[in-house]
């Protein structure tokens, strides 16, 4: 779909953490995709880092995306990330490239 916005969130749990992280991410899938606006939410692990894992997210638009971090699972998820990763995870935003 043209002009979405696709997002690529980046996470590092801490040792020990990184079924929790996967739990947490995984509960993550469905409410998200309930959203009105969300029309990928899929997380991903490096096979050879599993402390390692990706979100791929894809939005119809930034409004859509804001109003996914106001919701409550959202907000739930930011505090146990803030317990479990070993570092702030990161956030990239893209958008289709014209051709």
């Amino acid at each position: 779909m043209p002009n979405t916005l696709t997002v690529v969130a980046g996470f590092v749990a801490k040792p020990g953490q990184e079924q929790r992280l996967r739990d947490e991410l995984n509960a993550m899938v469905a409410p998200s995709l309930a959203e009105e606006g969300c029309l990928l939410y899929q997380p991903y692990v490096d096979p050879n880092r599993p402390d390692h894992m990706i979100m791929i997210e894809e939005w119809t638009d930034e409004a859509a995306l804001d109003h996914h971090f106001t919701l409550p699972h959202f907000k739930r998820v930011a505090q146990v990330l803030e317990e479990i990763l070993a570092e702030p995870f990161t956030l990239r935003r893209l958008t289709d490239v014209s051709l």
